[in-house]
């Protein structure tokens, strides 16, 4: 039975995503609410960022028996996100949700030009009167990634793997260089933005260069392009952290920890607390390690006790504002 009781999708088909399973709870949808549009600046089953929000979006929509339209592989270029957005909004949904701080600017620019539609950006930092913000915190925990890659490397150098500079992803590398410094600041950090989510093979290439280079655990912040990242860090024996779903069950002799920031939660709420007439517009809506499971660090069963304590107790912090997390970074980066 499909997902969608009534459906347009433009893109790539869809997926099975039992992995992301979101916490359900009642609803119903506002009556002046019958159709969301979705844009996804990437794969739906890239298994990673892009596939949690869908997961999250589907979710919202099967609960609240709405029609759904669907724009996915559109690449993050400002102009081809506001074309995206502008051919969502001519099939007249009620609210449109953007996936992503790369859709920032496009937002703003198609949200001014449909005021009786209401948009939203999970992962951005836009507000306006028909533009609202849901961000998952995914800085704490990579903050907390950091803390626990410094912890457990038995080289004294960990790594970091991006792709794309969003505010997210540039935020994500600053607080883990944070969490390193904090728990162990002589542990040194190689860490690169390789200009691509999904390009198996750079993410492999650029793996491999800070393993030759003495990183034996690496925090990957990508999507389609992990498999490359994983197959690096098996071919050289060394660990990885994966982010916002927990990459454990996947494969758990590559990842020590999972730096969870479940954006599929924030796209959820985001959908249908504008379906529902909860929303306020214009606001700026942050989940962090104090909401719940939305944003933690798994650790792998093997974690020593010592060094999940630690973890622990900083998280703690965090929640009580014992720590601030940093969302700039300075320092120099790796060049494979």
């Amino acid at each position: 039975m499909p997902l969608f009781s009534r459906r347009q999708i433009v893109g790539a088909g869809g997926v099975a995503l039992s992995a992301l399973v979101l916490p359900v709870l009642p609803l119903s949808a506002s009556a002046a609410v019958t159709k969301v549009g979705l844009l996804l600046p990437g794969k739906r089953d890239d298994g990673g960022f892009m596939q949690a929000g869908y997961a999250g979006f589907e979710q919202a929509v099967s609960e609240l028996k709405l029609d759904a339209v669907v724009v996915d592989g559109v690449r993050p270029q400002k102009d081809e996100l506001v074309a995206a957005l502008r051919k969502l909004a001519a099939d007249k949904p009620q609210v449109i949700a953007a996936h992503g701080g790369q859709c920032n600017e496009a937002a703003k620019v198609v949200a001014a030009d449909h005021p009786d539609i209401q948009f939203l950006v999970i992962q951005g930092g836009v507000e306006g009167a028909n533009l609202t913000s849901y961000e998952v915190l995914q800085e704490e925990s990579a903050w907390l990634a950091g803390a626990a890659a410094a912890l457990l490397t038995t080289t004294g150098v960990v790594g970091h793997i991006s792709g794309i500079r969003v505010p997210p992803g540039l935020k994500g590398r600053a607080a883990y260089a944070a969490g390193v410094a904090h728990a162990k600041p002589d542990v040194k950090l190689l860490t690169t933005f390789c200009g691509e989510q999904d390009d198996v093979a750079l993410a492999h290439k650029v793996a491999v260069a800070q393993a030759d280079a003495g990183a034996d655990i690496i925090f990957t912040m990508l999507n389609a392009g992990r498999p490359g990242a994983i197959a690096a860090c098996r071919e050289k024996k060394i660990r990885q952290i994966g982010n916002v779903r927990d990459w454990g069950p996947v494969a758990p002799d590559v990842f020590v920890a999972s730096a969870i920031a479940d954006v599929g939660i924030a796209m959820r709420n985001a959908v249908s607390d504008a379906a529902s007439g909860r929303l306020v517009p214009g606001k700026h809506v942050k989940l962090g390690v104090s909401s719940g499971n939305a944003v933690r660090l798994a650790l792998a069963p093997e974690v020593p006790a010592d060094v999940r304590a630690k973890v622990e107790a900083y998280a703690a912090d965090i929640a009580l504002g014992k720590i601030r997390v940093s969302t700039e970074y300075s320092g120099v980066e790796f060049q494979p």
